[in-house]
C-alpha cells in the first residue's frame, strides 16, 4: 500500500497500528520522530520528514514480519537500564533479572567481591551487577567480537568499569579466581521447535543454543559447572540460567562438581530459571 509523503505523528501511530501492535507502533514511532510518548499525546499535529516516514514504514514492515522491536529501536530495559541491542547479541529478558537479585544477596558480605560473567552478550550481567556494587571488581567474557564491542559500549553507557575478554568459557581468564561467577550461556535444545518462534530466528543461535544435534542443550552448562573449581575462590558461588526443564539436571551437575548449598529458584512465572551452589 501506497503511503502519503507527509504525515504527522498521530496519524503515523494510527496507520503503523494497522499493521502491528499499537504499543509497538507508538514505540517505532518515538523511535523514528525522537519523540516521546507526552508528546504523540499533546502534539499529534507534529509532522514528520519524509525520510523520518520512509524509516518508519520499513521498521513497520520489518516488525510485521516478526523482528523483535529490540533490534529495531537497538534498545532493551534490563533492571531499570536501557542497554543497546543489535543483532549481534541475545536480547536480555525479564527473567534474567533474577540472576542478578540472586547475586546481589550472595555478594553482601564482601566489600570489593570478584565478579565474572561468562558469554556477557550484551553485558547485562556484568554491567548491572558492576552498577548495583561500585567497589566490585568484574569482568566478562564472550567468544563473539561483535558482542563485546556491543557490551562495551553499555558499559561506557553506564560509566562502569569493565574488564572484557575475548574467548571460550575460562579460556581468557588464566589462573583467576572470582567470588561469584554468573552465566547465561547457551541452553535450549538444538531441535526445540520454540527456536523458530516467537521472533528468536533472528536472535544469534550461538546465543541460545549449543547447536549439538540430538542434544539436551546442556553442553554449555557442563562446561562451565566443570571449569568453575579452577575459578573459584574458597566460599566462591556459581550462578547459572537455564530453560524451564533443566533445573533437576542442572542441580546434579553440580553436586556431581563438588558443590553444596545447591538450589534452583524460580523467576516470576514460577518456573525454576536459575541454579547454584556453592564451592568451599
Amino acid at each position: 500500500m501506497l503511503q502519503p509523503l507527509v504525515m504527522c505523528i498521530g496519524e503515523a501511530w494510527r496507520v503503523a497500528s494497522l499493521s502491528i501492535d499499537r504499543l509497538d507502533a507508538r514505540l517505532l514511532v518515538q523511535h523514528v520522530a525522537g519523540c516521546t510518548h507526552v508528546d504523540l499525546l499533546v502534539r499529534p499535529e507534529r509532522a514528520l520528514s519524509t525520510d523520518q516516514l520512509a524509516r518508519l514504514w520499513v521498521l513497520v514492515k520489518r516488525r510485521s514480519d516478526g523482528e523483535p522491536l529490540a533490534y529495531l529501536v537497538n534498545s532493551a530495559a534490563f533492571y531499570a537500564l536501557e542497554f543497546l541491542v543489535t543483532p549481534a547479541v541475545l536480547i536480555p529478558r525479564p527473567e534474567t533479572e533474577l540472576l542478578v537479585e540472586l547475586a546481589i544477596e550472595r555478594l553482601q558480605p564482601l566489600k570489593a567481591p570478584r565478579i565474572v560473567d561468562l558469554g556477557t552478550g550484551c553485558g547485562v550481567l556484568a554491567v548491572t551487577l558492576k552498577y548495583l556494587r561500585s567497589a566490585a571488581i568484574v569482568s566478562a567474557v564472550d567468544l563473539s567480537p561483535a558482542a563485546l564491542e556491543v557490551a562495551r559500549i553499555n558499559a561506557a553507557r553506564h560509566a562502569v568499569e569493565v574488564n572484557f575478554l575475548a574467548g571460550d568459557w575460562y579460556a581468557p581468564l588464566g589462573g583467576a579466581r572470582f567470588d561469584l561467577i554468573v552465566a547465561n550461556p547457551p541452553y535450549v535444545e538444538y531441535a526445540d521447535p520454540h527456536l523458530q518462534q516467537n521472533g528468536l530466528p533472528f536472535e544469534p543461535l550461538m546465543a541460545l543454543s549449543d547447536g549439538i544435534s540430538g542434544g539436551d542443550g546442556l553442553a554449555c552448562v557442563r562446561a562451565i559447572v566443570v571449569g568453575a573449581a579452577g575459578h573459584l575462590l574458597p566460599d566462591g558461588w556459581l550462578l547459572i540460567e537455564h530453560g524451564y526443564n533443566q533445573a533437576a539436571r542442572v542441580r546434579d551437575l553440580l553436586w556431581s562438581a563438588g558443590f553444596s548449598k545447591v538450589a534452583s529458584w524460580p523467576d516470576l512465572s514460577k518456573v525454576e530459571r536459575v541454579s547454584g551452589g556453592c564451592l568451599y
